[in-house]
């Protein structure tokens, strides 16, 4: 049994040289989560290949009432992808996919490019005196406008939007995560039933209530409820992390940002280098052994949890060669940042658009940019990865 948690702020600020531990040992560990109750165990799986083969296994569920769980949150907001299996997940996906189109991200590439130099504008202005937090002025702002927008969230809305979507992905108490999910299905649920009644058409979840495909089918109010909550949430909060650990992983290489600076084509190298190496995502959420199976080795009951370290199989210097090394020129092609199998990350366009203009904007407007103070405030749990904070000067 291994207890992270036992690390203290050392396995939030740089939970790297554990997973290394733990590699070294096997591939599959039980572990004790620090962010869960004291009784709560689960496996997590640390080895690249390892990982790769779970994250497609269809003996690990992705909804939990198969094994007799009460999924609080399914109840609370609705079925979403993340939390269904075929041929459910099947269905939803498609209809999502119907709207949700390569076509449509990138007619969104101008307006990514409006709103990052907009941000930049007011980030760079002289009143900043050449200082600012990159998460608040840039990281934040631009996905969260893009994904509103992209959805029809209204503008006087987002702020609270922000607020409440925080909570959910790295709640700062016991109740917090609860209470903003209920917040948030209730806020949805109204949201919804406004674009139903407008019939208006042009943005995503407007699209969404309206998408029907060819038997018919759509998505019930339920089921909208839930796409929408997956989509605005993990629309957001990934690339926020994607952009600042993007920036503070160039910061930290200098060799790296020279490369970057002299040769702006290597600009998709770097956002999959941060994917690989720093990626948003530490874990993916739970799957759940439907039957018995083994997994590196280790034998899986039926019924028990299972975390995949999309972290640590990252940094598997089995599929990876210096894998603490953060190297632009890397072939990272395999990587999990967005996962594999028929939960690939339906968003993965979208966020890489986002990142690679986030960062080349930011390079090309700010010669000078460089660390200001420390940057140790790293959201909690196991989920995300990424910074509250992130001091910059230029």
């Amino acid at each position: 049994m291994v207890d992270p948690g036992e690390f203290g702020d050392a396995f939030r600020r740089d939970p790297h040289p554990v997973y290394a531990r733990l590699r070294e040992r096997g591939p599959v560990h039980r572990i004790r989560r620090p962010d869960a109750d004291e009784d709560h165990e689960t496996w997590l799986v640390v080895g690249y290949e390892e990982a790769r083969a779970a994250l497609a296994d269809p003996r690990l569920a992705k909804d939990g009432t198969k094994i007799g769980l009460n999924v609080v949150d399914q109840a609370l907001i609705g079925t979403n992808m993340l939390v269904t299996d075929p041929p459910q997940h099947t269905r939803l996906r498609a209809l999502v996919a119907r709207a949700f189109t390569m076509r449509r991200v990138e007619q969104l590439r101008p307006r990514v490019q409006r709103i990052a130099d907009g941000l930049l504008d007011e980030m760079l202005s002289p009143g900043r005196a050449g200082r600012a937090d990159l998460i608040a002025s840039l990281a934040y702002p631009l996905p969260l406008t893009v994904i509103c927008e992209l959805l029809g969230v209204p503008e006087m809305d987002r702020a609270e939007f922000r607020e409440i979507s925080s909570q959910v992905v790295a709640p700062t108490g016991p109740d917090a995560g609860r209470e903003a999910t209920v917040r948030l299905g209730a806020y949805l649920t109204d949201l919804i039933e406004d674009k139903r009644r407008s019939g208006a058409a042009g943005d995503l979840l407007g699209d969404l209530v309206r998408t029907t495909a060819e038997d018919g089918d759509r998505l019930s109010p339920e089921e909208l409820r839930g796409m929408a909550f997956l989509l605005l949430i993990a629309g957001h909060e990934t690339t926020v992390n994607l952009i600042g650990n993007g920036v503070l992983a160039l910061l930290t290489h200098p060799d790296q940002l020279a490369a970057l600076r002299a040769d702006m084509s290597l600009i998709d190298g770097a956002i999959e280098e941060t994917l690989r190496w720093e990626g948003p995502v530490e874990n993916a959420t739970f799957r759940y052994a439907a039957e018995p199976l083994e997994i590196g080795g280790v034998r899986v009951e039926q019924g028990e949890h299972v975390l995949i370290g999309l972290t640590a199989a990252q940094r598997d210097g089995t599929r990876f060669p210096a894998p603490d090394r953060f190297d632009i020129r890397r072939d990272t092609r395999g990587h999990l940042a967005f996962g594999h199998g028929l939960h690939y990350c339906l968003g993965a366009p979208l966020a890489r658009l986002e990142g690679r203009t986030a960062l080349s904007t930011l390079l090309a407007r700010a010669p000078g940019l460089a660390l200001d103070g420390p940057h140790e405030e790293w959201l909690p749990g196991m989920l995300m990865r990424g910074l509250r904070t992130l001091p910059v000067r230029w």
